[in-house]
């Protein structure tokens, strides 16, 4: 199959992380993956939610939205209300970061996640993920620093890809209009110890067999080993990371 930008079927996207993209922000990062880009960043706040108090554990939950600019037609701001979407892909980024987190190291605090699309060409979701674990680590690293963490919180890396089915074939890391054309869908995260914290999958014009489900996990396994690559690139050596 021939690909936008002669791309390999099982070739990710070029995807590159700016980390430290906000300033006023412990953590922050720019990610960008193909023509989609992704503002992240992660805050604290200094009290857990209200049925969590007293439990002496900490808490991570995440936003996420589509800026008005991010597609060809303007997407209205989610002011006063959040649409089903968003709220099901800001579940799924909360969940997959704290997959990664040890709540009970962090203290009596709760860690915000935010990802903001300023231009979306499919996989925002993905990379909100890929790139709010960049954001996550920065903003430990500083406590770290401060002294205000004596053990290292991040139990492992987190990413995510899609992969899909478009005429008979596996697709990785599809952008918009492969993703529109797609018979079948998944959004897979991963973490660098080859464990899976989520599988979205659904056939969107076909159904899918579990010879196919298996090519698509060994495709996704590929794509995100290079993500957790170009992670660590940007990382580096962090103290909050445990080894």
């Amino acid at each position: 199959m021939k690909r936008l930008n002669e791309r390999k079927t099982d070739e990710i996207r070029k995807t590159n992380i700016i980390k430290d993209f906000i300033r006023t922000a412990p953590g922050s990062a720019l990610i960008e993956v193909g023509d989609t880009r992704v503002i992240t960043t992660a805050t604290f706040l200094d009290k857990v939610p209200a049925w969590m108090e007293g439990s002496g554990k900490g808490w991570l939950s995440a936003e996420y939205a589509m800026l008005p600019g991010s597609t060809p037609t303007r997407k209205n701001r989610d002011t006063k209300f959040v649409d089903s979407r968003s709220i099901e892909i800001q579940r799924l980024i909360g969940r997959s970061l704290r997959a990664v987190v040890d709540l009970s190291l962090i203290g009596n605090r709760a860690v915000m996640i935010d990802c903001d699309v300023i231009q979306a060409d499919g996989g925002t979701r993905t990379a909100s993920i890929t790139g709010a674990f960049v954001s996550l680590c920065l903003a430990m690293e500083k406590l770290m620093q401060k002294g205000e963490l004596k053990i290292p919180p991040i139990k492992d890396y987190i990413a995510a890809v899609s992969v899909g089915y478009i005429n008979g074939e596996p697709i990785l890391d599809l952008c918009y209009q492969e993703d529109y054309a797609a018979d079948v869908d998944m959004n897979v995260v991963m973490l660098g110890s080859g464990d899976f914290v989520e599988i979205q999958g659904t056939g969107e014009n076909d159904s899918f067999s579990k010879d196919q489900l298996g090519c698509m996990l060994s495709y996704a396994e590929k794509g995100i080993k290079e993500l957790f690559e170009i992670q660590k690139s940007v990382l580096g050596e962090l103290s909050c990371i445990k080894k």
